[in-house]
């Protein structure tokens, strides 16, 4: 029988009331699940003995699995992050922190590291084969912007005048962002800046919308696209060397609109509608040409960057 504690109240009811508030209590406790992108992560992890796989040919079977876990989470109604799990991340992690890679308890600690600095995504029940390749374009997102930012952080100051030529690049950066907009006119625009580097290939996308109306209602930009848009720019200008930009304007009854732009010396210049066409209607791997979209204008570029002081 049920024996009543010093309270009065019934052990059992005790009991039942303590484990129904703990679970409620999880819900609000998230949590973090690392995710191997590819088959060659999948194999990595596979030479570690405590793993739960150990067949690099299960790698369709691990996202099964990991699908199915994502899901059960969100059935008890835990928030749930997805991280990007890099094995030679790990390995470097464990070699310094001394920790022992093979076993679940450092896996875990890697993974709630992640959570702080890593990839995420928060899972919204998409399927597994939605979340990998968003996951994956989470990553190269967050890497770029923080080459991008270490590259303004670095780029020292003007020989000349003394400023900041990181934080002018910014500023000049954010300024010419505005320009592009307005400059668009109405409709979707989509913004694609690239700038190449001696480490990578730094690429930035922005979806941005303006529509008919008030001229002083501001655009509306997806996310943190904005962010990182403008530091990808900022780093081109900061940098000096050669990049790219154009925009893509979609409108309702209206042919796309095709503009483009390209840095030299540390600045946007605005490029002809024949260099639009030229750049668009050429692979850029191959160099061949490449047939014209139907119903797309090519167009020259707009005045968005004033001259910047620095060399």
């Amino acid at each position: 029988m049920p024996r009543k504690n010093e309270t009065g109240t019934t052990t059992g009811t005790h009991r039942t009331r303590t484990t129904h508030r703990r679970r409620l209590l999880r819900r609000e406790v998230p949590g973090t699940v690392g995710l191997l992108a590819d088959a060659g992560d999948f194999a990595a992890m596979c030479g570690y003995r405590s793993f739960a796989f150990d067949h690099p040919a299960d790698y369709a079977d691990y996202l099964h699995d990991v699908d199915g876990l994502l899901r059960s989470l969100a059935a008890q109604g835990i928030h749930t992050s997805v991280a990007l799990f890099d094995p030679e991340e790990y390995a470097e992690f464990c070699g310094e922190t001394g920790l022992d890679p093979d076993t679940a308890g450092t896996r875990a600690r890697f993974t709630a590291e992640l959570a702080g600095s890593g990839a995420l995504l928060p899972y919204a029940g998409q399927t597994i084969d939605e979340l990998v390749p968003l996951l994956v374009d989470e990553a190269v997102r967050q890497a770029t912007w923080e080459y991008a930012t270490g590259v303004l952080a670095e780029v020292g100051q003007c020989a000349d005048c003394g400023e900041d030529i990181g934080h002018a690049s910014f500023d000049r950066a954010a300024d010419a962002l505005k320009r592009l907009v307005a400059g668009a006119g109405p409709g979707h625009h989509h913004f694609v800046c690239s700038i190449p580097t001696e480490a990578q290939q730094l690429v930035a996308v922005l979806h941005a919308d303006t529509t008919d109306g008030d001229p002083d209602t501001p655009p509306r930009i997806e996310g943190r696209e904005g962010l990182d848009f403008v530091t990808v720019l900022a780093a081109g200008l900061a940098l000096g060397g050669p990049g790219g930009l154009v925009v893509r304007t979609t409108g309702e009854g209206r042919r796309d609109r095709v503009h483009g732009w390209r840095l030299d010396r540390g600045r946007l210049t605005a490029l002809s509608a024949a260099a639009v066409f030229n750049a668009y209607c050429t692979d850029a791997d191959t160099g061949d040409p490449v047939a014209p979209e139907s119903g797309v204008e090519y167009c020259p570029g707009y005045e968005v960057d004033a001259p910047g002081p620095h060399h």
